[in-house]
């Protein structure tokens, strides 16, 4: 019987350790996808839009993977991206040092350690590439790069 529990334990926490893995790739894949041409602000500031919707839950999904992959919320993950295809590849430590930032930015904000830049942000866009539907509601907490983030 103790055999059978260890064993069960072991296999939880390894399954608890690989959806972990998962939601940090996940998000890591994102924040790279939304916005590696920002450097480390901006991909911590899409990783703080992320965590802040896992947070509160409801329309957005109650986890970090069911928040990044909301239709239509991170257009990395559109199908008609030229991003999705290649974020859906990325691996850490594969040489690609701007993803292996990506990632560790998303290793800190699952842990709980990374810092909110966006003041709270659940939205964010580009100016120069969209205008929301939702920018009438939009209120404004912070400028990050070419992002400016809020709530809407």
């Amino acid at each position: 019987m103790r055999w059978l529990f260890l064993t069960f334990g072991v296999g939880l926490f390894a399954l608890w350790r690989w959806r972990m893995n998962e939601a940090q790739l996940v998000l890591a894949r994102t924040a790279y996808g939304e916005a590696r041409g920002e450097g480390y602000a901006g991909m911590q500031a899409v990783a703080n839009v992320v965590m802040r919707r896992a947070t509160l839950g409801g329309w957005w999904g109650d986890s970090v993977i069911s928040v990044c992959m909301k239709k239509a919320q991170f257009t990395a993950w559109n199908q008609n991206d030229p991003n999705a295809a290649l974020i859906r590849t990325k691996e850490p430590n594969k040489g690609d040092a701007l993803f292996d930032l990506a990632y560790e930015i998303a290793g800190l904000a699952i842990a709980g350690d990374l810092p909110d830049v966006t003041g709270g942000a659940t939205h964010y866009y580009n100016p120069r590439i969209v205008t929301p539907t939702w920018i009438s509601a939009f209120n404004e907490t912070a400028v990050v790069g070419q992002h400016r983030f809020g709530v809407a």
